[in-house]
C-alpha cells in the first residue's frame, strides 16, 4: 500500500533542516573564511556541498526506512551507543543554541535598539510560542518556510550590490590557490553536522512521512534542505566577496554586520539586523526541537512533556547566555565540534543500513555506502587536520 505523500511536511522538513544550518554562527563562517581565503572559499563550499548532500541522504534514508529516530537506530547497532551520540548531540545543540539566541539578540539590537540581552529574551519568547500550541509541528513548518525565503531574499539582494568578481570566483571554485582543513570541517558541520542533519529526518518521523515506498520523496526533501543551505552559503559568499575584493576590512568584532554594511550601508546593516535575527531565531527552532528528539524515545514521561522539555530547552540556552554573555567565539568552534560529531553519527548509519533487524529487506545502493564510507573517512582526516592546524597556531 502507497502512503499518500505530504508535500507540505516534507517542504517543511527541508525548510527546518536548512534554517536550522542557517544560523548566527553560518554567517559569521562564512564572512570569516571568505576575508582568510577570499575566491577560493568557492572550492571550500563546492567540496562541502558534495560531503552535505552524501551524509544527509544516507541518514535522511536510513532514518525513514527503519521508521525509528537516529538515537534507538544507533542503540540496535551497539548498545548504549545511542545514548551517547545523544549526549553528544545535545550538548552540541545547547552550545549552538546559546550562540542562536545571542545571534537572535544581536539582531534585534541592530534592528530594534534594544540591548543584545533584551534581544535575545524576545527572541527566546517568540521561538517558546511556536511550541506552546499543540500543532506545534505544522506552526514549525511554516514559520521555518517563512524565515528560509526571507534570508534567502535578503541575501540575494546584497549579493547583487556588493558587485562581486563573479569569474573570479568561478576560476577559483575547481582551481583553489587556497585551501583550510578547518574551513571544510566547519563549513561542513555548520550545515550537517551534530543535530542539523537529523532536525529534518525526525521532523518527517514525528509526521509520521517514512517507509521504503516513500524514499524518492524523502531523496527530495533531503536534496531540497542541502540545496537551500548552499544556496544561501554561495549568496553570502558573493557578497563577501565582493567587498573584500573592493578593498573592505571586516571588523572582526562583528564580519558578518561588516559585509551588509559595506555593501549597502545604513540600509544593508539593517537587512543584516533582519537576516541575523531569522537566522537565530529559526535556528532556536530547529535546535531545541531536534536537541530534545535525540532523547524522547528514552522514556515515556520525556515523550509526554515533550512540548514543555523543548521549552525548557529554549528557557535555559537564554538564561546561560545572559549569565555568560556574548559568545561570538563559540559559533566558529561549534562548527567545528559539531564536523566531529559528523562521521560518528553517518558512520553508526552506514552500519545500521546492513542489519536487517534495523532496515529489514530494504537494500541501501552500494554507490551510496561508498561515498558515505569516504566522507566518514574525510570527516575523521580532516577533524584531525584541524586539531593539528588549531595546536600550530
Amino acid at each position: 500500500m502507497t502512503k499518500k505523500y505530504n508535500w507540505s511536511v516534507l517542504l517543511g522538513a527541508a525548510f527546518l533542516m536548512a534554517s536550522s544550518a542557517i544560523g548566527p554562527g553560518f554567517l559569521t563562517q562564512t564572512a570569516v573564511f571568505t576575508a582568510e581565503l577570499g575566491a577560493s572559499f568557492g572550492f571550500v563550499i563546492l567540496f562541502s556541498i558534495v560531503l552535505d548532500a552524501v551524509a544527509q541522504l544516507n541518514i535522511w534514508r536510513i532514518i525513514a526506512v527503519a521508521d525509528k529516530p537516529a538515537q534507538d537506530i544507533a542503540n540496535k547497532v551497539f548498545p548504549g551507543l545511542g545514548y551517547f551520540i545523544s549526549l553528544l548531540v545535545f550538548l552540541g545543540g545547547m552550545a549552538f543554541n546559546i550562540g542562536n539566541i545571542a545571534g537572535a539578540g544581536l539582531g534585534l539590537n541592530v534592528l530594534l535598539g534594544v540591548s543584545v540581552g533584551q534581544g535575545a529574551a524576545m527572541s527566546a519568547i517568540i521561538a517558546i510560542g511556536i511550541f506552546v500550541y499543540k500543532e506545534s509541528g505544522k506552526v514549525m513548518d511554516a514559520f521555518a518556510k517563512t524565515m528560509g525565503m526571507l534570508k534567502i531574499s535578503l541575501a540575494l539582494f546584497i549579493a547583487y550590490v556588493s558587485k562581486p568578481p563573479l569569474a573570479e570566483a568561478a576560476l577559483r571554485a575547481v582551481n583553489p590557490t587556497h585551501f583550510s582543513f578547518t574551513a571544510v570541517l566547519t563549513i561542513v558541520g555548520g550545515t550537517v553536522g551534530g543535530y542539523i542533519t537529523f532536525s529534518g529526518a525526525h521532523r518527517l518521523l514525528d509526521a509520521r512521512q517514512t517507509g521504503i515506498e516513500n524514499l524518492p520523496a524523502v531523496n527530495k526533501g533531503a536534496l531540497s534542505a542541502i540545496g537551500l543551505a548552499s544556496v544561501m552559503r554561495l549568496l553570502l559568499f558573493i557578497a563577501a566577496l565582493g567587498v573584500v575584493s573592493a578593498g573592505g576590512k571586516l571588523d572582526p568584532a562583528n564580519p558578518a554586520a561588516s559585509i551588509f554594511q559595506l555593501a549597502a550601508g545604513e540600509v544593508g546593516y539593517k537587512i543584516f539586523g533582519l537576516i541575523m535575527f531569522s537566522a537565530g531565531i529559526s535556528s532556536v527552532v530547529g535546535s531545541a526541537y531536534t536537541s530534545v528528539s535525540f532523547i524522547k524515545s528514552f522514556h515515556p514521561v520525556i515523550l509526554k512533556f515533550n512540548r514543555q522539555i523543548i521549552i525548557g530547552f529554549i528557557i535555559v540556552s537564554c538564561i546561560i547566555f545572559e549569565i555568560i554573555g556574548k559568545p561570538v567565539k563559540t559559533l566558529l568552534t561549534v562548527g567545528a565540534i559539531n564536523g566531529f560529531i559528523l562521521p560518528i553519527s553517518l558512520g553508526v548509519m552506514l552500519l545500521a543500513a546492513y542489519r536487517t533487524k534495523i532496515i529489514a529487506t530494504y537494500r541501501q545502493p552500494l554507490w551510496l555506502t561508498v561515498l558515505g564510507v569516504i566522507v566518514v573517512v574525510t570527516m575523521a582526516y580532516m577533524s584531525c587536520g584541524a586539531i593539528v592546524q588549531m595546536l600550530g597556531h
